[in-house]
């Protein structure tokens, strides 16, 4: 029986230009996928009952392996069929091989510059096939204790799951972590620190979408991920104080947006506003 989640915080990907291409190319890659809804800005996917928000517009910046997505199969043959598909076109960032951590693992990125990390391991009928996975790095090294912390208390229906530091003899800083897994309001996610100079960091290429029922949630959220560092963007955006970009929506803007006769209007309304105001886009 295939598990439904409830995507109330999902993965945006900025892919200005080859939304159309990409929304083919990963269905395909995956092979247990659909496209939910689409317009000349934003498409849905659904991939293995997970969504996926494709956006054509912002900037033109290239996604980087800050944030990757890790990917469970339950067989070798799996992961490499996956691996097959995605590299075509991309880059190697970890071959493709046996770890320690798993009988056959690889980090690639795909074409389009998305990164994806090819796990092989159990899966039971409730773990997600794709995962978020956040490395902290650069001037951020060091942080993901922290942000692990700060966001399971920030989100309900989370915890952490497990955090494994790095010993000092395995490539990194001691104490530093060298991986967590948490959940957010139900989101299964992982987070690594690295030393490394990978000469990138955090940007708002690939972000998170957290759609809200109320305007006490938005006010929530928004508050709190803007707080201590964090930055104000527009039309629902937003960087946390790790420069993690978030996108805080009422979860009826679709439902707004595509009305023919609102739409237009709802539009202009989120175009002015930074932090979105419910009642103001529902009366546009």
């Amino acid at each position: 029986m295939e598990t439904t989640y409830n995507n109330t915080i999902y993965p945006c990907l900025i892919l200005k230009d080859k939304v159309s291409a990409a929304a083919d190319f990963y269905i395909h890659a995956f092979g247990n996928g659909k496209v939910l809804q689409t317009n000349p800005i934003v498409t849905f996917i659904e991939l293995s009952g997970q969504n996926f928000m494709l956006l054509n517009d912002g900037t033109s910046a290239r996604p980087n392996a800050s944030i990757s997505f890790m990917v469970t199969s339950e067989t070798p043959e799996e992961t490499a069929q996956y691996w097959n598909n995605l590299a075509e076109g991309g880059k190697v960032l970890m071959p493709l091989d046996s770890y320690d951590w798993s009988i056959k693992y690889g980090w690639v990125e795909d074409k389009f510059g998305v990164s994806w990390q090819l796990f092989t391991g159990s899966k039971n009928p409730l773990s997600q096939k794709f995962c978020p996975s956040l490395m902290f790095t650069g001037a951020d090294a060091g942080k993901a204790r922290e942000a692990v912390h700060f966001y399971t208390q920030l989100f309900p229906k989370s915890g952490i799951e497990g955090m494994m530091e790095y010993s000092g003899d395995d490539g990194d800083t001691a104490g530093f972590i060298k991986h967590a897994q948490f959940q957010i309001n139900g989101l299964i996610t992982t987070a690594m620190d690295s030393s490394a100079d990978h000469g990138f960091k955090f940007n708002e290429v690939v972000s998170l979408v957290v759609n809200c029922d109320t305007q006490d949630e938005i006010d929530h959220y928004w508050d709190n991920l803007t707080s201590d560092g964090g930055q104000e963007v527009m039309c629902g955006w937003l960087k946390d104080k790790y420069g993690i970009s978030w996108q805080i929506v009422p979860k009826v803007i679709g439902e707004l947006v595509t009305d023919p006769e609102r739409g237009p209007r709802v539009m202009q309304a989120v175009m002015k506003m930074k932090k979105l105001i419910i009642e103001d886009l529902i009366n546009a």
